[in-house]
């Protein structure tokens, strides 16, 4: 098992920036890729970006594309989602999640994931 907790989200500003992390404990954190998701209210969750298991490749999805970067530090068994030039569709609650495989978009191809902390940007 792998458990992961959230943090970082608020209120911000259009044009805004947050840092989202993910602390990891549990089974080897490293062995695991990550990704952050969103689900806004009355949408379906969102893939927004993943990372390999060694820091090796990210993918994103368009709309954030050159204004969040996903990293993470395996000896701190923690992720993170820097989120900059923020804008009133990024609202949303933001999960991390965990899994074996790889760069995947699917958020059934997940089997770890937190409880969500919620990013609200006022425009």
């Amino acid at each position: 098992q792998v458990q992961l907790v959230e943090s970082g989200g608020g209120l911000v500003q259009g044009g805004g920036s947050l840092r989202l992390s993910c602390a990891a404990s549990g089974r080897t954190f490293s062995m695991f890729a990550m990704a952050w998701f969103r689900q806004a209210p009355g949408k379906e969750r969102e893939f927004v970006a993943s990372i390999g298991w060694n820091n090796g490749g990210t993918a994103y999805t368009n709309s954030v594309k050159g204004r969040f970067t996903i990293s993470r530090d395996n000896a701190k068994n923690t992720g993170y989602l820097q989120m900059n030039s923020l804008q009133s569709e990024d609202t949303a609650v933001y999960y991390c999640a965990a899994g074996p495989y790889g760069l995947v978009t699917d958020h059934n191809r997940y089997h770890y994931w937190g409880q969500g902390t919620q990013v609200t940007v006022s425009s």
